[in-house]
């Protein structure tokens, strides 16, 4: 089961909030007097807990609210930009500072642009996806013979190589092929395999949605399926790898801590 932190946490300041102010207003006055009187202060065990947490806890909600937030690669959808067991920081003010949990943009900052690493929540899962910014509101995307256009435009794409790579659903070797793609003025490497994709299409992109793909795009489930994602959604914009573990019982590493562009 997925813990939605954001909402554990903004509940858990809540009510350390709560309760420290109530004990504040209605019960810590009759404790001055009685230590006033000569009798012990006695903090209740709760009060004393809420007292205690209640700051760390809101100044953990605030920097994870507005200022960037973690986020741990599950899935091979953009190989090899990112690899599973990456640790992601997320940029929480590059397009717009917003409310914990209701994620109601309240300061305008900045919009998602094509070729942007940004993590949302996608139409159809409540659980947050990591994918590259395709197309922007209005945009024509067209996707034929694994090759994008964007407004009747070809991509530029640079062949690199040939290798092989173990695919666990075909349980064998299969071949890839690695270009590099140029999309909004920046380039990033993208990997097709050798069978069909059968999500050829073209879409256009509404008023306040993104067209997201993953760049290992045979094996990325994006908005070729599920559609656009929506503005209201979004989470923020992935900023660097600041760690590395691989799953299973391993060390973690530093060696791909890297800016993302």
């Amino acid at each position: 089961m997925d813990i939605d932190f954001s909402f554990v946490l903004t509940w858990a300041v809540l009510i350390c909030g709560v309760i420290w102010g109530m004990d504040a207003l209605f019960f810590k006055p009759a404790r001055v007097r009685d230590l006033a009187e000569g009798e012990e202060d006695r903090e209740p065990l709760l009060v004393e807990y809420a007292h205690s947490f209640f700051p760390v806890l809101l100044l953990v909600l605030v920097l994870r609210s507005f200022l960037a937030e973690p986020y741990q690669i599950p899935s091979k959808s953009m190989v090899p930009t990112l690899e599973v067991g990456d640790f992601i920081l997320v940029s929480k003010f590059s397009y717009g500072i917003r409310l914990p949990v209701l994620g109601t943009k309240i300061i305008d900052v900045g919009s998602p642009e094509r070729g942007d690493v940004m993590v949302f929540i996608p139409p159809h899962d409540p659980r947050y996806f990591i994918k590259r910014v395709i197309g922007l509101p209005g945009d024509r995307v067209r996707y034929d013979n694994k090759t994008l256009f964007i407004n009747g435009e070809r991509l530029d794409y640079d062949y690199v190589e040939d290798f092989q790579v173990y695919d666990e659903s075909l349980g064998q070797m299969v071949r890839v092929k690695h270009y590099n793609e140029t999309l909004g003025g920046r380039v990033h490497a993208t990997w097709r395999y050798p069978f069909r994709d059968q999500r050829e299409g073209e879409w256009v992109v509404p008023d306040g949605q993104y067209f997201m793909m993953g760049d290992n795009r045979d094996k990325s489930d994006d908005s070729r399926r599920w559609g656009p994602a929506s503005e209201s959604k979004i989470v923020g914009k992935a900023v660097a790898i600041w760690l590395h573990k691989d799953p299973g019982l391993n060390w973690p590493t530093f060696a791909r801590n890297t800016w993302l562009d």
